[in-house]
This record gives C-alpha cells, structure tokens and sequence, in this order.
C-alpha cells in the first residue's frame, strides 16, 4: 500500500465536545509537509470525479426522462406500477400466503357458526309459534278481529280492522275543548 492509499484510510480524530481544540490541531501539524501536500492532491481529484459524475448522473436522468416522455410514461403510472409491484411482491411472500389461508378458514368457520345460529334461532321460533301460549294469544286476537269487524268475514286483513275500527268511532265526533270558542 503506498503513502496515498494509507492516507484516505487514516482517520483523524474528532474532538469531543469540551476536548481541546489545540489537541487536534497539534495531530495534523504531526504530518510532514509532502504528506499534506499529497492529501490536498487526493482532495481535489476526489472532488473532480464527484463532480465528474454529478455531471453524468444529471446527463442520464435527463436522458431517463426524455425516454418516459416518449413512451407516454408519467409519474402518476410510475406510481401505479410500483405499488403493483409492491402489491405482487407482498403476495408472493410466504406469510401472506399462510395469513390468508388462515383469514380463508377462519371465514369459513364464522360462516358455518351464523349459519348454525341462524337455524338454531329459527327453529326456537317455530317452537314459540307451536307453543300453546302462541295459538292463545293468536286465538284471542282472532275473536278480537271479529269482534271489532263485526259481520265482514274473518279473512279481512289487520288494515281492513284499524279501518273499520276507526270508521266507527269518527261516526259521532265531539268537539275538543280547545275548538269551543266563547263569545262575549
């Protein structure tokens, strides 16, 4: 390793805060004259290859946008295909792959149970309708449709009943208390 390799690896210390600024200083006057000329040397052609290649990194994003321009590609259709992309790439992964087996089973399962409870609440209201309590109540509202339907046949509907209900006491209305008007 000659003496310029060694000097891009050297690394110099940092002073801390609170550590002596002079104790720094002290440590690069310790490098001869034609070390430090060969650093400043070894800074500038450091720089001027960075320069170099800002320059050609700036000629090759104008060249990539000049390409998408062409081709009708924007930044929003960028955008698209990389989250389609990223999409695809979360879908191949195994643990996408196990967490949704298991959202599809545990899917499955819950479905089998509302399902289960579904016919299972269905069946105990059946069994209410069937109760002999039912058929009493449901009894003592036939006999109470008769009754207020008076001769129509007793295959009239729950409306047809309020109708005629109400059609028989609008027959002799009475004036509120509000619509009397005193006259002095």
């Amino acid at each position: 390793m000659d003496r310029g390799e060694q000097g891009l690896l050297r690394t110099d210390p940092v002073p801390e805060e609170g550590e002596d600024v002079a104790a720094t200083i002290s440590a690069t006057e310790t490098l001869s004259e034609e070390e430090q000329e060969e650093l400043r040397r070894e800074l500038a052609k450091v720089e001027e290859e960075i320069q170099t290649l800002s320059q050609v990194l700036a000629a090759k994003e104008k060249h990539l946008a000049e390409i998408k321009r062409k081709l009708g590609i924007n930044s929003l259709q960028e955008l698209k295909q990389n989250i389609a992309k990223g999409w695809q790439d979360v879908t191949a992964t195994s643990a996408y792959k196990k967490t949704s087996e298991t959202l599809s089973q545990a899917g499955q399962k819950a479905s089998a149970a509302f399902s289960s409870v579904g016919s299972v609440i269905t069946k105990k209201l059946e069994d209410v309708k069937n109760s002999p309590t039912f058929k009493s109540f449901e009894e003592k509202v036939e006999n109470l449709k008769s009754k207020v339907g008076g001769t129509k046949p007793a295959g009239g509907d729950f409306g047809e009943v309020l109708n005629s209900t109400a059609n028989a006491s609008a027959g002799a209305p009475e004036p509120l208390p509000e619509q009397t008007q005193v006259n002095p």
